[in-house]
């Protein structure tokens, strides 16, 4: 038993002091040396504290939303290329250099699109869910299993090579009010494994976070969530949210963003609008004279506009038109916008000293009782060590993963990827608390744990070895 408390004890410092020294560290992300398997020119944007920056130069993402059929379509536009030949050239009309698509089918090669929108010298801001595989925040439990991670991961094997892929997203909008916080804990679990699937195969490491829903009731503790905790690999790469507060007419004052962004600073996270639009009345998009100024951009680094083609909600830049699209009124607002409203030259305020922040607390508003996330189910581990093969696609035939699939995980583990201690406080499948959640056993699902740091490594392979020695029960 001595031996075990010395083993546990090393596996314990050696973490502490690694993830004390990494809470501390300024929040960086740069690529891998070695580019021969990168596909593209476009220089690769890198995350340095609250920033992004492409090489030296900051970078501020100038965009819009681009899903052609919305979301009931769940086509893949960047297959399409045809269409989007055509709308690569509204975009440089429009002097974007971003696009955020929400659904791809991962069982395909996008060489070619991709490489077109390389040439146009557009980014491509990228959802790592479909449809028919995503965490449903109804059943977040059920939802998060192998089947569903190994199409996450497939979707990360296809689009990080290319340097066009500004970022990933592994959720939007699952926390959609104040009764749905308890799925954060999900959530971030599935931050934290994209970003171990990532360092263990050695792709580039494209920023992976989260896209929430502008709830008034806890937007700042999602963001406080989504970038807290010891363990760097579950902490999300930046926070975007989607905000359609300013409706013109209106002022960084009247739309509520002077107090937004002295809200959101001290972060150490780039933070961005993945959309932004408000259409109750007339789109002048003021809001970029405010989103593009120094008032904002020692906070945010820009935004998505929202969006593209007119759908049945309203929103939209293009029209059909026959076989094509028209610019309409919006569109032309917003060309103006871009062309009048530009980030200033410099940093624009950008800072390296943002803090690490403190998990928000358990309240009315926020249903996450600890700092535990679910262990990752056990299966996934060959794809960490094989790579994750051909994705599911869009196809009818591929299913989906929100009633299961394969290997899930009903334990709970610490955010550093250490076995939980004591009887931890957990949340149902609803959101309702409950107590008495199990201990993370070490094993396959431990071993997933901990690989983008030595550190983690070695705590994780101390503690599967006193694991495959005397039993998950003498970890006690």
């Amino acid at each position: 038993m001595k031996f075990l408390a010395s083993l546990a004890a090393v596996a314990a410092t050696v973490a502490t002091t690694a993830f004390a020294d990494d809470v501390n560290a300024v929040h960086t992300l740069q690529p891998r040396q070695s580019s021969s398997k990168l596909k593209g020119t476009l220089p690769i944007v890198t995350v340095k504290g609250n920033a992004f920056y492409a090489g030296k130069e900051r970078f501020y993402i100038r965009g819009v939303a681009y899903q052609p059929g919305g979301a009931a379509d769940a086509a893949d536009p960047i297959l399409d290329t045809k269409t989007l030949a055509r709308d690569i050239k509204l975009f440089k009309r429009l002097g974007i250099n971003t696009i955020r698509v929400y659904t791809v089918d991962n069982s395909k090669s996008h060489d070619e699109g991709m490489k077109m929108l390389d040439d146009a010298g557009i980014y491509l801001a990228l959802d790592v869910n479909t449809p028919k595989f995503s965490i449903n925040r109804e059943k977040p439990k059920l939802s998060y299993n192998e089947k569903y991670l190994q199409s996450v991961f497939a979707t990360a094997e296809e689009f990080t090579p290319y340097k066009g892929t500004l970022l990933l997203i592994s959720g939007n909008e699952v926390i959609n009010a104040p009764n749905s916080t308890g799925t954060a804990p999900t959530v971030k679990a599935v931050t934290r494994d994209l970003k171990n699937f990532i360092a263990n195969r050695g792709m580039r490491p494209v920023p992976v976070g989260y896209s929430s829903a502008d709830v008034s009731e806890n937007i700042e503790q999602q963001l406080k969530y989504f970038s807290c905790g010891e363990g760097e690999q579950a902490r999300a790469d930046f926070f975007a949210f989607n905000d359609y507060s300013w409706c013109d007419p209106s002022s960084f004052q009247k739309s509520g963003w002077d107090v937004k962004t002295k809200t959101y600073g001290g972060y150490n996270v780039p933070i961005f609008l993945s959309e932004f639009g408000c259409n109750k009345n007339t789109r002048q998009w003021e809001e970029l004279s405010a989103l593009y100024s120094k008032k904002m951009t020692g906070v945010y680094s820009g935004g998505l506009a929202y969006e593209f083609t007119v759908e049945d909600n309203g929103y939209g830049l293009v029209e059909k038109s026959g076989a094509g699209v028209e610019p309409n009124g919006d569109f032309r607002r917003l060309e103006k916008a871009f062309k009048q409203y530009k980030p200033p030259s410099g940093d624009g305020g950008a800072s390296t000293k943002g803090k690490i922040p403190d998990c928000p607390p358990h309240s009315k508003t926020w249903n996450v009782k600890d700092k535990l996330i679910p262990a990752p189910p056990s299966g996934i581990q060959k794809y960490m060590t094989g790579g994750a093969g051909k994705g599911p696609g869009l196809a009818k035939s591929a299913g989906t993963s929100q009633g299961g699939g394969g290997t899930s995980s009903d334990e709970m583990i610490e955010m550093t990827g250490a076995a939980a201690s004591g009887s931890p406080a957990s949340v149902d499948e609803d959101g309702s608390g409950t107590s008495g959640g199990s201990q993370a056993s070490g094993g396959a699902a431990a071993s997933t744990y901990g690989m983008g740091s030595p550190a983690g490594l070695v705590a994780v392979v101390l503690a599967a070895m006193v694991s495959a020695t005397f039993g998950a029960g003498m970890l006690i």
